[in-house]
């Protein structure tokens, strides 16, 4: 009898785990980490804080009611003391929603020292995020701290004041920056069958030239589609992209173009909270910036390019995900010197070849086609070029955006 009672307590409670269902994270949003520019350059960023508080906006593309952050110490080269942190909605400019502030703890507690190049999760915090909106981060930094885990360039801003403003409700008279720091990620709880895309790339992925505040990133354009169609799963789209970063090498002169692609690929890529996609659009800077922005003895073949993203497929089917190419996107005529010769437009070309015939990829993103003048294929349509020649206007993102078939995503 007792025997019997065990075994029936026992598969009680053996039910009890089966039915408590798991929890599911998926990446709404992120930004890739650079190394840290020389003390001079930070400064000028205004990336050095003490006793200050940075309030930084993020654009997420799945909503959910419970939510986690991911801080990164990347690059760092002392232990970097949060000494608050708190998350809410956005309103306008540095101003947070009434009444959505919530405090950020690790572990329970509202502080963390995050040891140099480690990265932290915050414990869950209850809080409705809405789909396509955006969230607000704020960090204090007690004593004085070098900024790391830096996305430069990020098109948005933050806002940087004196003292504790974690919890206020808005930041007047605040200095700012276009770059965010030790933020990389926010994750919501999700679905299981919920999924996310990381889109990796360069300055075209990370969207270069797009509008500040706007959020007219491809990546943004593609996760607003996702939302609005009928059926499917839900998918959250991360980006991934650093502006100026090549497959096969790292910066030259300037550390905010990233380490190389293969590098940061299980950082950026593998480690993302319930990532089953991917979206590649990189090789143009390894096209262009030998002889330009990086040494003529940094020049790679058509092949090498090709042998690199060989290297990134090979590794996210590894890892069970499909991984998708994007062709490299037309840059005749680019303002800066040394980037563009028909040598190099020739490897362009042979690149975009095998992507579209190679059947390496799960399948290709034609993003060439999406935004070339069909009467001068190696330059941009001049609706779609941002000014440079190189990067995409506003437009121009979004016919990227619109140029992928969501079918990929299933």
């Amino acid at each position: 009898m007792q025997i019997r009672i065990a075994s029936l307590l026992f598969l009680s409670f053996a039910c009890g785990l089966a039915s408590t269902p798991q929890e599911h994270w998926v990446g709404t949003w992120a930004a890739s980490p650079s190394p840290q520019a020389a003390t001079e350059e930070l400064q000028k960023e205004k990336l050095l804080f003490d006793h200050q508080t940075v309030r930084e906006i993020v654009h997420i593309s799945l909503g959910g009611d419970i939510l986690r952050v991911r801080l990164s110490n990347a690059y760092g080269k002392a232990t970097a003391q949060i000494s608050a942190a708190h998350i809410a909605v956005h309103g306008k400019g540095s101003a947070i929603v009434p009444g959505s502030d919530r405090v950020l703890t690790f572990g329970g507690r509202p502080t963390v020292a995050i040891p140099p190049n480690a990265p932290v999760l915050s414990d869950p915090v209850k809080l409705r995020a809405p789909a396509g909106g955006e969230l607000v981060v704020s960090l204090y930094f007690g004593e004085p701290t070098t900024g790391a885990g830096i996305h430069y360039s990020a098109q948005q801003t933050a806002y940087i004041g004196s003292g504790d403003l974690t919890a206020a409700a808005s930041m007047n008279d605040a200095a700012t920056t276009t770059s965010w720091v030790f933020l990389t990620g926010v994750d919501v709880e999700a679905p299981q069958t919920a999924a996310t895309i990381v889109a990796f790339g360069d300055s075209i992925t990370d969207g270069a030239r797009s509008t500040v505040d706007a959020n007219d990133r491809w990546p943004d354009v593609l996760a607003a589609r996702l939302r609005t169609r009928h059926g499917g799963r839900e998918i959250g789209v991360v980006d991934a992209g650093i502006g100026g970063n090549r497959i096969l090498h790292d910066a030259s002169d300037n550390v905010a173009f990233g380490v190389n692609a293969l590098a940061r690929f299980d950082r950026d890529v593998l480690s993302e909270p319930g990532v089953r996609y991917v979206i590649v659009l990189e090789g143009i800077n390894d096209i262009g910036h030998a002889g330009s922005s990086a040494p003529e003895s940094e020049t790679v073949s058509a092949d090498e390019i090709i042998g690199g993203l060989k290297q990134l497929i090979a590794r996210a089917h590894e890892h069970g995900l499909k991984i998708f190419g994007g062709t490299l996107t037309p840059f005749e005529g680019t303002i800066y010197p040394g980037y563009y010769t028909p040598e190099k437009e020739v490897k362009r070309k042979a690149v975009n070849d095998w992507i579209r015939a190679g059947k390496a990829f799960d399948g290709v993103i034609d993003f060439d086609k999406a935004i070339r003048d069909a009467n001068h294929p190696g330059r941009m349509l001049p609706a779609y070029d941002g000014g440079d020649h190189l990067h995409p206007s506003d437009a121009g993102y979004k016919a990227m955006g619109e140029a992928i078939d969501l079918s990929l995503f299933r």
